[in-house]
């Protein structure tokens, strides 16, 4: 769900300033689901741009403010999650941890790097949530290390319904600042999208799984 729906329209707006947004409707992207989109939202270049990447970081405190209050640790999800959760724990002078997809093939085999501890409350900060597969294999490494997630943020979400179902299987609470409706939206009233790839979006938005075969 959205915190806010002039953030919602703010962070979309800066995504679009940066081209962080990008669109091939020819040669679709290719999630780590397996699924194909004529979309691709790419949070990492925020980290270049100090006004948006603060913007995102205040926003993040924001919500843990107001709708967690007392937290132990931020958890960033890797990669794409680790430099802003490091801003947000920084901000809020908490530790951080991050998680890997997969436990390391060497070393300490690590799939939580840092400490944390069972018992400790945890908010994961994500860059993006697609189906909310790899975002809550996250949770579940902590939770099995014992931790108390108390919820996930994010700053973008294209708002699948297989993602909202996953996350209400997990019981996992999820705010977003920016989503796909917000994004598709702004983009059009700034000509950032040609219409022909609009209607391409709105179609693979009805059904992602089958769109493009």
């Amino acid at each position: 769900m959205n915190y806010c729906k002039n953030t919602a329209l703010s962070i979309s707006d800066f995504l679009l300033q940066i081209k962080a947004i990008k669109l091939n409707v020819a040669k679709p992207f290719t999630w780590a689901s397996g699924l194909k989109s004529p979309i691709y939202c790419d949070n990492r270049i925020t980290l270049s741009f100090p006004k948006i990447r603060n913007y995102i970081r205040q926003q993040f405190e924001e919500i843990i403010n107001e709708k967690f209050g007392s937290v132990d640790v931020i958890a960033g999800v890797a990669t794409g999650a680790i430099a802003h959760g490091v801003l947000v724990a920084q901000q809020l002078g908490l530790p951080f941890v991050y998680i890997r997809s997969s436990e390391k093939k060497h070393g300490l085999t690590n799939k939580i790097e840092g400490v944390v501890e069972s018992g400790q409350s945890v908010i994961v900060i994500e860059d993006l949530i697609s189906t909310g597969k790899s975002s809550l294999n996250a949770v579940t490494a902590l939770r099995d290390k014992g931790c108390n997630v108390k919820g996930m943020l994010a700053i973008f979400s294209y708002n699948l319904k297989i993602a909202e179902e996953n996350f209400k299987k997990a019981k996992c609470s999820l705010f977003t600042l920016s989503d796909y409706e917000t994004l598709i939206h702004k983009a059009a009233e700034s000509n950032y999208i040609k219409e022909a790839d609009l209607k391409s979006l709105a179609k693979w938005r009805e059904n992602p799984e089958k769109w493009g075969k």
